[in-house]
């Protein structure tokens, strides 16, 4: 429960930052996803349920404050939250190259289902274009983030030992 709040901040921060931040960054009407750079990060710290349940609320959150159709990011974002717990706890190098090179891939994937999704809806425009013009360069604009999140966001994540259990180990 102690690491729910700090998950929960970091949360209600990337929203914040998505809505009044990320539309006065975008390159080329690509626009960087947050709220997926927080719930990579979040998989990654906390494991794939933790990262799901981030990516759940994360996509339910962002689906709200957009105009697509509720619960397409909510879909992507669980199961990217998921996958990429699962594939943080089979990982055996440690360092901060794999997890940047883990994100680039995810936010790749998460973009790319995203459009499918759009278009399975009907609401988006020619999936081939929108890889081309939307996803793959939001993934490589998200992976870039990914290289100032990641580090930040993990460090302010981090379980540090108490004090209290220090001394019972000594």
């Amino acid at each position: 429960m102690r690491r729910a709040l700090p998950a929960t901040l970091a949360i209600l921060a990337a929203a914040a930052l998505q809505v009044g931040i990320a539309p006065h960054v975008g390159i080329g009407g690509v626009v960087p996803n947050l709220l997926l750079l927080v719930v990579i990060t979040l998989a990654f710290m906390e494991g794939s349920q933790a990262g799901m349940v981030a990516g759940f609320s994360a996509g339910l959150l962002l689906d709200l404050l957009g105009t697509g159709p509720v619960g397409a990011w909510a879909l992507v974002l669980a199961v990217t939250g998921y996958v990429t717990g699962l594939v943080a706890a089979n990982l055996f190098a440690e360092g901060w190259l794999l997890p940047v090179t883990v994100a680039a891939v995810a936010c790749l994937l998460a973009e790319g289902a995203y459009a499918f999704e759009l278009t399975m809806f009907g609401e988006g425009a020619n999936l081939a274009g929108a890889l081309l013009t939307k996803v793959l360069p939001g993934a490589v604009y998200n992976a870039a983030l990914a290289l100032l999140v990641y580090p930040w966001l993990a460090r302010a994540m981090r379980r540090e030992p108490r004090l209290t259990e220090l001394r019972r180990i000594g």
